[in-house]
């Protein structure tokens, strides 16, 4: 009988579920927008109803569902699959029991749980940008900033499963601004999608929602847009020439909606790297991700691939 595993990518807006095989084949892709302001209960059950379904349509196929991967915003415990702490774009989301809820309305008795954008890393070290790199950091720019460290196929979570918070380190650009997390001067808030928003916004008097907009205008020659972008680009790529001197991966690979802009945006955060790398690492490469929406499924489907291996 062919196996195959169920995957969720629980996130701010919408739910992704797949069927994922050994392979990474990914098969059936269904989403549904997530109540993150109607709390856990509908969070869980949102998701786990599409696992559900999933879990339906594989064994009308005559396939095994071996397990449930599971990518979720929040700092997870790994052990018990339990949020430690989440910001409210999921309401009272921090302290929910995921790995056994899941399995309890899924019906799928085996489930690991991760955090999103190490999910996001996994999916781009096994089949994505950085396959076959024996290290590698991985940086996810869009509503946030978030970040995994993923060494021989496996992430670093750190001690009590933080590690990855790259957008609350201290950065110079960002001087005394405000961050989500209470602090202030942090990377998050002067480098991710809604703080280049909340800049223009600022500086040019404006009342704009969407980074794609401020984008448009800078491409239509709006000069406040183009420093915008370029402040919030090299702030990041300083950033991550310093974590690379500090880490020195083997490959850094940058996701996330943000570098959907394009070249405006890349260009000086690249460089913004590359001035601040040590000589050695002159040479690193730093990829755009490659596999897009589907990467914290194939990451997160991974998480149980080789727990069985």
């Amino acid at each position: 009988m062919a196996q195959t595993v169920v995957a969720l990518d629980i996130g701010g807006t919408k739910t992704a579920a797949a069927l994922v095989t050994a392979e990474g084949a990914v098969t059936d892709v269904t989403t549904a927008p997530t109540p993150g302001d109607q709390g856990p209960e509908a969070i869980v059950r949102v998701a786990s109803g599409l696992a559900a379904d999933l879990l339906v349509t594989a064994t009308a196929r005559g396939h095994e569902v071996v397990g449930l991967g599971v990518g979720s915003a929040g700092v997870i415990d790994t052990a018990t699959g339990r949020v430690v702490s989440a910001t409210e774009v999921l309401r009272d989301w921090a302290g929910t029991e995921v790995r056994d809820a899941l399995s309890e309305l899924s019906g799928i008795r085996h489930v690991v749980v991760d955090n999103d954008v190490h999910a996001h890393a996994l999916g781009e070290t096994w089949l994505g940008a950085a396959s076959g790199a024996s290290s590698a950091f991985f940086v996810a720019v869009g509503t946030g900033i978030g970040a995994s460290v993923v060494i021989d196929g496996a992430v670093w979570h750190g001690r009590r499963d933080v590690a990855g918070h790259f957008g609350h380190v201290a950065v110079p650009h960002a001087g005394g601004m405000p961050c989500v997390c209470g602090g202030s001067g942090h990377l998050e808030a002067v480098a991710a999608g809604p703080a280049m928003v909340w800049s223009y916004n600022r500086r040019a008097r404006a009342d704009l929602t969407s980074l794609a907009v401020v984008a448009r205008r800078a491409d239509a020659g709006d000069r406040l847009a183009v420093m915008t972008i370029d402040i919030g680009a090299r702030a990041l790529g300083s950033a991550i020439g310093g974590a690379a001197n500090l880490l020195d991966p083997e490959v850094v690979v940058i996701g996330g909606g943000v570098p959907g802009i394009g070249p405006r945006w890349w260009e000086p955060m690249e460089e913004a790297v590359r001035a601040e790398l040590l000589p050695p690492l002159a040479d690193l490469p730093v990829l755009p991700a490659r596999l897009g929406s589907a990467a914290a499924l194939v990451g997160a489907a991974r998480l149980v691939w080789k727990g069985l291996a």
